[in-house]
């Protein structure tokens, strides 16, 4: 059995005192774990979080990574420009990006060599809208965004991305897929993935959910077969809610 994956997004927040506050209070109540375990943080707050992480089983993350290696691209950062600040992971494709901002899976699948070509690991997010679950779509657009954003990629590649399930009807709305709706939902993406990869390239694969992910649910999602993990949102900016998750399985 694989040892869980539990990442923090805290998404735009966090000051820097609060950063400070969050992770000081974070890193003891995790340094036992056997979990993998990591933050992804704003940018701002990168350089105090690699301070404070320093020596610890906390990995630095970035919450986006730009595919060109510099120029005229204002707002967005580099990959070289995370390495150099020690960050290890990064999340591409979240929702938020695709609904707000544009990002499309042809912008995500650039963005996913960018960070492999780096040596991150990407955190590449897939889901689907209420309306798409509801009309039964679900399997169709996955297929779509897993075709699409991982187009190009060897199967020595695509191992090292960790995939991130998130409904969007789920995110920071306190519903949560059923575990029997995540299970069959991450079951189907990791088909896709055999198919385009290989059957053990998919399996070594994580594949994570998101959603409402919290210290009450975590237990039973990440207790799925097909579930190795979680990127949570809203719990992740509490430390004691987010140890919980870390230590719920």
């Amino acid at each position: 059995m694989k040892n869980k994956f539990i990442a923090g997004n805290w998404k735009m927040n966090n000051t820097a005192e609060d950063t400070e506050a969050l992770l000081t209070a974070l890193i003891p109540l995790v340094k036992d774990t056997k979990n993998r375990v990591a933050v992804c943080v704003p940018y701002t707050d990168i350089c105090l979080a690699r301070k404070l992480l320093k020596g610890t089983n906390i990995e630095l993350g970035a919450q986006n990574v730009h595919w060109a290696d510099y120029g005229a691209f204002t707002g967005e950062i580099s990959a070289e420009m995370l390495a150099e600040k020690g960050v290890k992971c990064v999340i591409i494709g979240h929702s938020e990006r695709r609904g707000y901002f544009g990002e499309t899976n042809q912008t995500v699948n650039m963005r996913l060599k960018a960070a492999l070509a780096k040596g991150f690991t990407p955190i590449v997010c897939i889901g689907e809208s209420l309306e798409q679950r509801q009309n039964g779509e679900t399997e169709d657009f996955l297929a779509q965004q897993i075709k699409e954003g991982f187009e190009g990629l060897t199967a020595e590649q695509a191992v090292r991305v960790v995939v991130a399930y998130e409904p969007i009807w789920a995110i920071g709305t306190g519903v949560t897929a059923t575990k029997e709706q995540a299970q069959e939902t991450i079951a189907f993406a990791r088909s896709k993935f055999a198919e385009a990869f290989g059957k053990e390239t998919a399996e070594r694969i994580y594949f994570l959910y998101g959603g409402s992910m919290n210290e009450k649910n975590a237990k039973e999602l990440l207790g799925m077969p097909d579930i190795d993990g979680g990127l949570i949102g809203g719990a992740s900016l509490v430390a004691e809610k987010f140890a919980k998750i870390v230590e719920a399985f």
